[in-house]
């Protein structure tokens, strides 16, 4: 994304402020916080006009960039296999990030999950992710690739051209899905480099570091989203969430013992983490803040927040757009 915004921008500052170094080869199992990668790609919007900067960065993406699982992109023997590995391997390269295909009367919908405030950071990396998808296809489909139809959440950019032209198909703003809409034609075609032997090898090496990862390992993070997603509605308990989550609440309590953590100590830093987010986007009020984050009155979410952080929220907003 960087290398995307062209020479205009600080690219090694730009960098450094997420602590990696601009010459330093590249590593695909380097990861970045998802907040500090949105931090990014807002400063680069403070440096030059980010329109079309998602479809800039995904044209220079490869399947080589994701490792093993591009690989397993690459090998897989038709395009519909290629996105079922993304749907099922996510996990080895992201924590933040579900994708799933649905089947529907026109195609398959391969739609993008991500959970957080909708910040300019998260809208142009949910932009970046769709585009990626739509240029990896590209390069692995012997035949010109096109989805018939793109859902984008966020409301639209000043115009939408580049996003059009980009994706060749209608881009559809303020949907109620991140997706790509992909006939079930362009699915079915081989991958010019499809190969079943290769694809048997990879795919039994992803599933070992699936297993290595281990479901409970992500515990923390879909609690937390979990928790995230209820907080409008107030403060959350600990039996709804665990039905969210496919368990008891007697087994829920004891899976987060054994993993050291606690569902209070989960949904404070959730509040948390939550309440900054929104704090950097100047459309919501403190008063709305307090409701996202499960607070009754603002009062209270004050005190809470200044315990938190050991700022009030308007000192910490003031401090965030002056910095």
């Amino acid at each position: 994304m960087v290398a995307a915004a062209g020479a205009g921008v600080d690219r090694r500052g730009l960098l450094a402020s997420v602590g990696l170094d601009h010459d330093a080869e590249t590593d695909p199992k380097v990861m970045l916080i998802d907040t500090d990668y949105y931090d990014l790609l807002e400063r680069i919007s403070a440096e030059t006009d980010v329109t079309d900067l998602p479809l800039k960065g995904a044209k220079l993406l490869s399947p080589d960039d994701y490792g093993a699982l591009g690989l397993a992109w690459k090998a897989a023997p038709t395009l519909l296999g290629s996105y079922a590995r993304v749907a099922r391997y996510a996990r080895l390269w992201t924590s933040v990030v579900e994708y799933e295909l649905r089947q529907t009367d026109r195609g398959r919908l391969f739609i993008l999950h991500r959970s957080g405030v909708r910040r300019l950071g998260l809208r142009l990396s949910n932009e970046a992710t769709l585009a990626s998808a739509v240029s990896i296809s590209r390069q692995v489909s012997p035949v010109p690739f096109s989805p018939l139809a793109v859902y984008i959440k966020h409301d639209p950019p000043k115009t939408v051209k580049h996003h059009e032209a980009y994706f060749g198909c209608p881009v559809q703003f303020g949907s109620d899905l991140d997706a790509l809409l992909i006939s079930s034609e362009a699915l079915a075609q081989p991958n010019r480099l499809g190969d079943e032997g290769i694809t048997r090898f990879l795919v039994s090496h992803l599933d070992a570091e699936l297993d290595e990862i281990g479901r409970d390992d992500s515990l923390e993070t879909r609690t937390k989203d979990a928790i995230a997603r209820s907080l409008s509605e107030g403060l959350p308990r600990m039996g709804d969430i665990a039905r969210s989550l496919g368990m008891s609440a007697r087994s829920f309590h004891r899976r987060l013992s054994e993993h050291g953590l606690s569902f209070q100590t989960l949904t404070e830093s959730t509040r948390s983490e939550l309440a900054k987010g929104l704090l950097r986007d100047e459309r919501y009020s403190l008063a709305e803040v307090a409701f996202l984050t499960g607070f009754s009155e603002q009062s209270s979410f004050t005190r809470a927040f200044k315990r938190w952080v050991g700022h009030t929220p308007a000192s910490y907003r003031k401090d965030r757009s002056t910095a």
